[in-house]
């Protein structure tokens, strides 16, 4: 998903890889293949390659390269697997053919899904797995627009993120908050309508998966002004100061002889009971590194 790193339950899986069915290949759009300098089928005679050769066993990145150079005589098809950011393995992940397996010491191993969770295990149904997905989107983010469904789930097109949201049929419906638009799954509207404020104040890492998934366009989570100190060049995510459920500031942290330095950056001045939720958020900070909290607050 995405082509990042997620841990999945392993009685999940099926359902993660049947959705990726529903998206067409990454190899099959031009601009992928202009970026790894690699043809459709010079990508699926890898991918195939990658299911073959691990039928021996778990392998590690730089052995997986080596074999699938050597299956397809071709060194330059097999540093595509080795490469760093792994191209293939994630393309093979997608299709249901790669999972992690025991590492060797700190080197990472690729091993199929048959050989590590059994020969039983099947993607689902894509259309049927893309529902699911959806739903529980919905249930944990919602109300959600198509272009944050989409991103969420690294699916290229926005208007197939809605048609698939929409394909629910009455299971979903659209709501407005503060102007802005997005779908929720029917059955939680009333209780997100009668829900108010109740002075929640967190202080979320970098890359949380609520900012993952955040609207970052114009709307009542974050305001279009703050998005670049929120969503950073070359895919990078601030931590964040959230008040319920807002992105009130961004913050950073830093250890140093046995002090946990926390600089606080709110995009607005900040009520008395925001800047005491924030002030207890890092001093558990500092009592899980035994720390002493030296805290800062910016503007």
């Amino acid at each position: 998903m995405r082509g990042t790193l997620h841990l999945l339950p392993a009685d999940e899986l099926g359902v993660w890889v049947g959705a990726q069915g529903v998206i067409r290949p990454r190899y099959e759009m031009a601009g992928w293949r202009k970026a790894f300098g690699m043809s459709s089928a010079e990508a699926v005679d890898v991918l195939d390659a990658i299911r073959d050769v691990l039928d021996s066993g778990p392998l590690t990145r730089d052995e997986l390269g080596d074999a699938v150079a050597d299956r397809l005589a071709s060194e330059r098809l097999g540093e595509a697997v080795r490469g760093s950011f792994g191209t293939m393995p994630k393309l093979a992940a997608f299709r249901g053919d790669v999972v992690f397996a025991k590492p060797a010491g700190q080197r990472v191993r690729f091993t199929r899904p048959d050989r590590w969770l059994g020969a039983d295990w099947q993607p689902a149904p894509p259309r049927e797995a893309m529902a699911a997905v959806v739903r529980r989107h919905l249930a944990a983010y919602g109300p959600a627009s198509r272009e944050t469904f989409a991103r969420w789930f690294g699916m290229p097109s926005a208007a197939q993120a809605g048609k698939l949201i929409a394909a629910l049929g009455d299971e979903v419906a659209p709501v407005g908050v503060d102007g802005w638009e997005g779908w929720m799954l029917r059955a939680d509207v009333a209780d997100a309508g009668a829900a108010r404020p109740s002075g929640a104040v967190s202080l979320l890492p970098a890359f949380d998966q609520y900012v993952v998934a955040a609207p970052r366009d114009d709307s009542p989570v974050l305001r279009a002004e703050h998005k670049d100190r929120v969503y950073r060049r070359q895919g990078w995510l601030s931590p964040v100061l959230l008040v319920d459920g807002r992105i009130a500031g961004v913050w950073s942290h830093e250890r140093k002889g046995g002090f946990l330095g926390v600089t606080i950056e709110p995009f607005a001045t900040v009520e008395e009971h925001e800047r005491a939720g924030a002030e207890r958020e890092a001093q558990r900070l500092a009592e899980y590194f035994g720390d002493e909290l030296e805290l800062v607050w910016e503007r």
